[in-house]
């Protein structure tokens, strides 16, 4: 049998899981569900090109398919793929940092100072680039919970799931990690006006 998009798109997470652990054809709906958000998660925790983070996105789904028979039905499916996606990823950046690999050498020096000029708006291109350079700056732990929270739209309770850390904690690494962006914002003189 044919596993097509429209068979994988009938089932929930839990039938998905249940029916790729008795046929692995249909471990593909998992991968085809989730593919694009994790993918898109890799790229903002982390600073891996397009290929760094395409092979931590295989690692990590080769980590699900071995611990599948592991997974907890209590815990909805994403937040246990987006916990091992995170896992591999924080690993990725620890070895990428201990070999100095993160090391970057800036084409254009001039790029921050280029938007402390005299305007009053700035296009939407300009307020990606500059809200995603401003949380590269932050640090993991912040940058992370700011990313599930406001990027991938996820409640306390599936930040927490993810991280393995209290809600609490997670309430007051997001409200540290707005203020240490603000402060950054102020810093660099950017302004983001809606």
């Amino acid at each position: 049998m044919v596993i097509t998009k429209e068979i994988c798109k009938e089932l929930t997470d839990q039938e998905m899981i249940k029916r790729s652990l008795e046929n692995i054809d249909y471990f593909a709906c998992v991968y085809g569900r989730y593919e694009t958000r994790l993918l898109r998660y890799i790229m903002k925790i982390s600073q891996a090109n397009s290929d760094e983070a395409n092979d931590i996105l295989q690692d990590s789904f080769i980590k699900v398919w071995r611990n599948l028979n592991e997974y907890d039905d209590n815990l909805k499916l994403s937040s246990w793929l987006y916990r091992i996606v995170h896992n591999e990823t924080v690993s990725f950046c620890r070895k990428k940092k201990s070999f100095g690999k993160d090391k970057k050498v800036s084409i254009d020096e001039s790029l921050p100072g280029m938007y402390q000029e005299e305007t009053d708006e700035i296009d939407e291109d300009e307020r990606y680039l500059l809200t995603h350079s401003l949380l590269d700056s932050l640090p993991l732990k912040y940058k992370e919970v700011l990313v599930l929270k406001f990027l991938e739209k996820m409640n306390y309770e599936e930040i927490s799931d993810v991280l393995r850390i209290p809600e609490g904690t997670v309430a007051t690494r997001i409200n540290r990690a707005k203020k240490l962006f603000k402060r950054t914002a102020l810093k660099e003189s950017i302004s983001f006006k809606q």
